[in-house]
């Protein structure tokens, strides 16, 4: 059992969690009586923490709405940039239930308005795989541009915009944040045509007023993280390469991170991997943890790169090296 000092903190952090807290529920997560938890919840009463009692088969204690918690001073940006970062630590392990409880916190201290905001971040965003390394700065993160996103995944409401340079505006409905690779993703379904596309979020440039608010039919599946990487494998990345692997597609796959891209299957020994990435180096780096012999016919940039490498690291072996230009 908890002395009373760390439990009277520990039924605090518990109240900020959630609505309505059972007395008995509370009483076995700090390990004591019912009637040792009405003691406690006095104790903190009387130390200022405004405690409601609810009755009713649905009872229990919850910290009272308009109560004297220390307000949180965060603006706008503030409260979804905290919002993104613990949305981020879900995929840490250990990290996992503290980030949610984390989250539960710092909403009930948040004024609705934003309060709204960063529930909506959080309950409308997925996160990828854990990315490997790149040699390219990752795009800033607009958080009030996130912010819109969430809302119209919330709200069901469609958004136009333009996309990229020079491309013309564009609608389409927002289905669900991702975040993959220190970059932002938003899938939705283009207007009029109804396919999906996952749009980089540091692409879009939302124009007012939004669109019109549509009726859910969502990805089949729901796996909007997959569609992410399926979609960026084949055309979101500025290099993109289909690297044929003399290895059956299940050892492609236990050998790569969920990260690098899709692998298709050829035959019983043989299979594509279908990659990408910002840059030459990183695509060189993920062929080369495959650990197999592959085959690369196209782009021509990567094929001049991996010639280039090839020669650099023969140059490195004192016995087998040409000593030539690269």
């Amino acid at each position: 059992m908890l002395e009373t000092s760390a439990r009277l903190l520990a039924v605090l952090g518990l109240l900020q969690t959630r609505g309505t807290w059972p007395g008995a529920d509370l009483a076995a997560r700090v390990d004591v009586g019912e009637r040792t938890l009405r003691k406690d919840i006095e104790r903190l009463r009387e130390l200022g923490y405004p405690i409601d009692s609810v009755r009713g088969p649905a009872g229990g204690y919850r910290l009272g709405e308009h109560g004297r918690l220390p307000p949180l001073l965060l603006d706008d940006q503030e409260a979804v940039a905290v919002a993104v970062g613990l949305g981020t630590v879900r995929t840490v392990r250990g990290v996992e239930e503290a980030s949610t409880t984390a989250l539960g916190k710092l909403e009930h201290v948040l004024p609705d308005r934003l309060r709204r905001r960063v529930r909506a971040l959080h309950d409308s965003t997925d996160v990828g795989p854990a990315d490997t390394a790149t040699n390219v700065e990752a795009p800033p993160v607009d958080t009030g541009l996130l912010a819109e996103l969430a809302a119209a995944v919330r709200d069901h409401r469609g958004i136009r915009f333009r996309y990229g340079a020079g491309e013309e505006p564009a609608e389409a409905d927002p289905y669900r944040l991702v975040s993959w690779q220190q970059r932002w993703y938003v899938v939705a379904r283009q207007r009029p045509s109804g396919g999906w596309r996952a749009y980089r979020a540091d692409w879009i440039t939302l124009r007012t007023p939004g669109g019109a608010r549509f009726s859910p039919e969502p990805l089949d599946g729901g796996d909007y993280a997959a569609f992410v990487l399926r979609d960026v494998a084949s055309t979101g990345w500025k290099v993109h390469a289909r690297i044929a692997v003399d290895a059956p597609a299940a050892d492609v796959l236990a050998r790569i991170n969920p990260a690098v891209g899709v692998v298709e299957t050829v035959d019983e020994s043989h299979s594509v991997l279908v990659t990408g990435a910002d840059s030459l180096e990183t695509v060189a780096v993920w062929i080369g943890m495959l650990g197999f012999d592959f085959h690369v016919g196209e782009p021509p940039e990567l094929v001049a790169h991996l010639r280039a490498l090839g020669r650099r690291y023969l140059r490195s072996d004192p016995s087998g090296g040409t000593g030539g230009p690269a």
